[in-house]
């Protein structure tokens, strides 16, 4: 007995039963061969042997099959620790979540040039059936592209993980959509999207940022080539599939400058911190550019409220800390008060005087070097006077 039931697992039976390997004891063993060494035509032998029928004989004995079998059953206890390189590792170890599992396979002759797949999920789903009962499926969802624009994902499930990745891989390589991206480097604009009870709210970022987002949403920022991006993900954020669905019609959903433009009527500029907010016009209207006063009073004019449908994320105000309420907290305050910029000042006066000076010591000391100039020049003249009325 190699398992215990469900009731008895429930009852604390049998806690030390799933570490336990079955055997299987029919390995190495051959129909017709045994510990005694005999040809059986049919078996081990073929019946005939040319125009001869070879006959049933005993041979010598064989006395290292039954060391050899014993060895192979001794072997299946042990477990091969499964290696994987460090750079092929996806978010937690060895296990399948964020590893690459390369292309899909190729279609009609035609491969997938440039493309690799991303797994962002990996789990094992139960159906109950009525012929079967509680059958267990693999469910995997893979996302794949070419990091430039161009990605998909999909849904494969199978019984075996092999055949599951193999599924959903080859899925997502048929289900491709093209997402424009600014620069080729981040997404055109800052955009809000939800699926079900997950939302998205997606900025805008200059190069260098990095991907500061969900793992599940820089694994389809690294197949789609997005490299600066901040992403919040409000509502359920274990629910894999609806975030990708969410992130995806996010982008897909996207509008470009000319057609803001078009539809607004109005020319399209941009002001970004890393040009210093300098002005750039992305794009103007085909037709003509509306004047101030064809603009009606109740038009939405916010960029981000004409983006995201009306709706503005909520920012979340920081509450003081409670320290700040009670009395002692105004003492302190007076205190630092006298200390809080003495080390800054410090570095100041040194960078500018070359010294721990301020302009109320340079003052003071050219005060006394002038005094002290008009006393030296006062005594010279005073000595001069005294040598000449010594020689008269």
């Amino acid at each position: 007995m190699t398992t215990v039931s469900h009731a008895g697992r429930r009852r604390g039976r049998g806690k030390g039963a799933s570490k336990k390997i079955a055997k299987d004891l029919n390995k190495g063993q051959v129909i017709g061969i045994g510990k005694k060494n005999v040809i059986w035509p049919g078996l081990n032998a073929p019946i005939l042997k040319g125009r001869e029928v070879v006959e049933r004989k005993e041979l010598a004995p064989d006395l290292e099959y039954q060391q050899k079998l014993v060895k192979m059953r001794d072997e299946m206890d042990v477990r091969s620790r499964i290696k994987v390189h460090p750079l092929e590792r996806g978010w937690s170890g060895n296990k399948m979540h964020g590893r690459w599992i390369g292309p899909p396979d190729p279609i009609v002759g035609e491969e997938f040039v440039g493309f690799d797949t991303k797994v962002l999920f990996m789990k094992p789903v139960f159906c109950m059936k009525a012929n079967f009962g509680k059958t267990k499926r693999i469910c995997v969802l893979t996302v794949t592209g070419n990091r430039n624009g161009l990605a998909g994902f999909a849904i494969g499930k199978a019984r075996d993980a092999r055949t599951a990745l193999k599924k959903s891989k080859n899925k997502a390589g048929q289900r491709l959509r093209y997402i424009e991206l600014d620069d080729g480097h981040t997404v055109l604009h800052d955009f809000y999207s939800r699926f079900g009870f997950t939302k998205v709210y997606v900025r805008k970022m200059p190069k260098g940022y990095g991907l500061v987002a969900h793992r599940c949403i820089r694994g389809i920022c690294e197949t789609l080539g997005i490299t600066d991006i901040h992403c919040k993900v409000e509502g359920s954020e274990k629910n894999y599939l609806n975030l990708t669905r969410a992130f995806f019609l996010g982008l897909i959903h996207q509008k470009s400058f000319q057609q803001m433009a078009d539809e607004k009527g109005l020319h399209v500029i941009e002001f970004r911190e890393d040009r210093d907010n300098y002005p750039v016009v992305r794009a103007s209207p085909s037709g003509r550019c509306r004047t101030d006063e064809e603009i009606s009073s109740d038009e939405i004019l916010d960029f981000h409220m004409y983006l995201h449908d009306g709706k503005v994320r909520a920012q979340t105000i920081k509450k003081p800390a409670f320290y700040t309420r009670l009395p002692e907290w105004q003492t302190y305050l007076k205190k630092w008060h006298y200390y809080r910029s003495r080390d800054q000042v410090r570095v100041n006066l040194i960078a500018k005087y070359g010294a721990l000076d301020s302009f109320v010591t340079v003052r003071e000391k050219q005060r006394i070097a002038a005094k002290r100039a008009a006393l030296i020049e006062t005594k010279s003249i005073e000595a001069d006077n005294e040598q000449k009325q010594e020689v008269n």
